[in-house]
């Protein structure tokens, strides 16, 4: 084949991501020529919260759409910006080893925030388990690329920001975190830490040449963390979290998952064990919803657990 072609956003991180992908492209497929599709997506386009703007799928819808017309062979995205239901004939071909999944702080140690502390992140997960945490903290939004964001951090105008690790780890910026949270207090979104890998599903050639960079242990976790996403019909506007992780000498996948209410006063956190990422995941979201109680949880309650991907977003 010709130039093999990456559709990704443009913005710094989005980037970085992008070039270990054609990094690790390159080094499985010698011959191999790779280059990247900068795609402008809506949520680069605006400065307001995501919870006003729709949530997930603003900043992969286009890169999709790149793909879907031929623009592009294979789509990068940050797995936990996609959607709980894939887009119609495309499919997550590849997952490359993932990286640290946790959430860190830049500014401030969670130990160190002072009483009534201000908080700044644009999840409402986070802000969820924070506020449950310390009850005292406020918050505030915020957006912009991660170099604006760690300026916040460091600049004194908030006690803390929230990152992802991973993200920080990519930049090089990792001596630039105050702390790094252990999931047991704040659990992770699904998909943090991963690049997926999406393309046509009907595209044999360009299927397998992404075959060649994936990690099974990680493509499975995803798979288990995006059906825990899909069962609970949740999106980045309604407080949910969930995490995977093998277990030492065995297949066997056990997930974390986690239902909250906006204002953090309830918190959901259940986990269950199975062989089958997707059967493993839904059963999960199916615990957390009937067994936990989250389906009476504002903005759940309008939830069908037998209707996988209903998303209260859109």
């Amino acid at each position: 084949m010709g130039t093999f072609r990456l559709a990704s956003r443009g913005s710094p991180l989005a980037l970085c991501q992008s070039e270990l992908v054609v990094a690790a492209l390159r080094a499985a497929n010698p011959e191999l020529m790779v280059e990247v599709v900068v795609i402008r997506t809506r949520g680069d386009e605006t400065s307001v919260s995501l919870d006003q703007i729709g949530g997930q799928g603003v900043f992969v819808t286009e890169v999709e759409a790149a793909v879907a017309d031929g623009r592009a062979d294979a789509a990068v995205h940050s797995a936990k910006d996609m959607t709980s239901v894939m887009a119609e004939h495309l499919v997550l071909a590849a997952v490359p080893p993932r990286a640290d999944p946790r959430d860190g702080l830049v500014g401030c140690a969670l130990a160190d925030l002072p009483p009534g502390g201000l908080i700044a992140t644009g999840s409402a997960r986070r802000r969820a388990q924070l506020a449950n945490l310390r009850p005292d903290l406020s918050f505030t939004d915020l957006r912009g690329n991660m170099e604006r964001r760690v300026i916040r951090g460091e600049d004194g105008s908030v006690s803390a920001v929230v990152v992802a690790v991973a993200a920080m780890d990519r930049l090089g910026w990792i001596d630039r975190l105050s702390d790094i949270l252990d999931p047991v207090d704040v659990l992770p979104q699904a998909g943090q830490g991963t690049i997926a890998l999406q393309c046509r599903a009907d595209d044999d050639g360009t299927r397998q040449i992404l075959a060649t960079i994936d990690d099974v242990r990680s493509h499975r976790a995803l798979r288990a963390e995006r059906a825990v996403l899909a069962g609970l019909g949740g999106s980045c506007t309604v407080p949910v979290g969930a995490w995977a992780e093998t277990m030492a000498g065995s297949s066997e996948l056990r997930v974390h998952g986690l239902v909250a209410s906006g204002d953090g006063h309830t918190v959901i956190r259940m986990s269950h064990t199975g062989d089958q990422p997707e059967a493993v995941g839904t059963e999960l979201a199916r615990k957390l919803l009937v067994d936990g109680g989250g389906s009476g949880i504002d903005g759940f309650d309008a939830i069908d657990p037998g209707q996988p991907g209903a998303d209260p977003a859109r």
